[in-house]
């Protein structure tokens, strides 16, 4: 049980404009991953925030060039305690999206911390400052009341999250012993709402397919031309009811997952979808109209239309156009096999009559989980819930994407997320927020976890066969 001092301070922090103050300064830095002049923001807030933070709670700081973009350098701070202790593996991402300047409400400066009420306004609030800050100021908390965390700690941060974390899985990969750990904790994406203590254990994967119907050169007159020349537009349209029909659901078995696992049906039983003041309402009749809301966001796979377009759909002509495109996604839980997702798919349109579509899979990005049963799992859920004095809600993964693959299937770690935000905090979009009674409960809950950690019960789970000792 996390001591009252402990919870004290850390509600403190939050109460009293301190976490405030330091996400300001964390929001200043325009670390847009997709733009090269966020690449110098990058450097400057590894070099002037998180290195001091991490060499504040006695690690020792080293950053790694990325080779696959040298934009995206990695951070790792290490604190080694002693090698009979277990060791926890921290990640979070320097990076932002786009900052949107000029699309806020209010003329609000994206690179401002803008407080409206409970909502703090400023891109990275939520996604990822707003988080890692919360897990660093619990660290901190912890080390100031005990003068030790009682576990290693290596603390991983990555600048290229928000352009599909280049270079992660090689930089892994070739550095397992630097990253070698007993578990994972990490804070990202969003809880299942506003009000809901949340613990999830992956993501699903993602595969973007671009559908091409690039027929002619020139767009001819739909009245001389028309009920004679194909029009790529039409073709396209029935291309994609062949894959995905009009009411959402998926009509290629092979892009279907293999099972719906009894253990992640239990889980999801009560779980309530889009449960927030202003959530949009889920249509009950779209997607797989077998599952529930819940399975079919976070059990199931899904194919969304991203774009779609042929001609110049303002200012239309009365012409057959050449040419037409889509994007889709494909969204995928753990145990699909998408390898030959180009194929299929390719093979599923020339099957009916669509052979004239190119297909392209222009990028993907892996999903995984950590099973349910897992001893961790367990573990973590009493430790929260002990803390906060309510039922905590533990998914199989969030609907949405994270680099988890790197840590469960190259680090082979269990990976534990507690996320500090939730899922209408406009994170990508204008208006990004962190809500401040989530930051709140957010520092008592990783202080929780992370005074668990230190201070081991019996039932504390195994080291993993994948665990090394650190040597020092």
């Amino acid at each position: 049980m996390i001591p009252q001092e402990i919870a004290r301070k850390a509600e403190d922090f939050v109460d009293s404009g301190a976490f405030f103050t330091e996400l300001s300064a964390m929001v200043a830095y325009p670390t847009e991953s997709t733009r090269p002049e966020g690449h110098v923001a990058v450097k400057a807030y590894l070099d002037e925030v998180l290195s001091p933070a991490l060499t504040g709670l006695g690690c020792t700081v080293a950053q790694y060039d990325n080779p696959v973009h040298p934009g995206a350098p990695f951070l790792v701070g290490r604190r080694v305690e002693s090698p009979d202790l277990p060791t926890v593996l921290c990640y979070g991402h320097a990076d932002v999206v786009d900052g949107h300047a000029g699309r806020w409400s209010e003329d609000r400066d994206p690179w401002t911390l803008t407080a409206d009420g409970e909502r703090w306004y400023g891109r990275g609030a939520a996604d990822n400052k707003g988080q890692h800050l919360v897990n660093l100021a619990a660290l901190r908390l912890l080390l100031a009341d005990k003068g030790a965390l009682g576990f290693n700690l290596t603390f991983l941060f990555e600048s290229g999250e928000e352009i599909g974390s280049p270079g992660l899985t090689a930089f892994a990969a070739a550095h397992q012993e630097l990253l070698s750990a007993d578990v994972l904790v990490a804070s990202d994406g969003p809880r299942l709402d506003a009000a809901t203590p949340t613990l999830f254990l992956g993501s699903r994967g993602g595969v973007q397919i671009v559908l091409d119907a690039d027929l002619r050169p020139d767009s001819y007159h739909s009245g001389n031309w028309g009920g004679v020349l194909r029009n790529p537009a039409t073709t396209l349209a029935g291309a994609i009811a062949s894959l995905v029909d009009g009411h959402g659901r998926l009509l290629v078995p092979e892009l279907l997952p293999p099972e719906l696992p009894l253990a992640v049906r239990d889980s999801l039983a009560h779980v309530t979808v889009a449960n927030s003041p202003g959530d949009p309402v889920p249509d009950p009749d779209w997607g797989a109209r077998q599952l529930t809301p819940a399975e079919r966001l976070y059990a199931w796979n899904t194919l969304e239309v991203l774009s779609l377009g042929a001609a110049d759909i303002d200012r239309p002509v009365n012409a057959i156009p050449g040419r037409a495109r889509a994007v889709l996604q494909l969204r995928y839980v753990a145990g699909t096999d998408v390898e030959r997702t180009e194929e299929i798919v390719a093979g599923h349109l020339a099957d009916r009559g669509y052979g004239m579509v190119d297909v392209k899979v222009t990028g993907r990005f892996a999903a995984s989980r950590t099973p349910l049963d897992d001893p961790w799992v367990g573990w973590a859920k009493a430790v929260l819930e002990r803390a906060v004095d309510r039922p905590v809600t533990v998914l199989p993964n969030i609907g949405g994407s994270l680099p988890n693959s790197v840590f469960t299937d190259v680090l082979g770690l269990p990976t534990l997320w507690l996320p500090h935000s939730y899922p209408g905090c406009l994170q990508h979009a204008p208006d990004e927020h962190l809500l401040a009674p989530i930051a709140r409960e957010g520092v008592v809950l990783a202080a929780a976890l992370f005074h668990a950690l230190g201070d081991p019960p019996p039932a504390l789970p195994p080291r993993t066969s994948s665990s090394n000792r650190f040597n020092s």
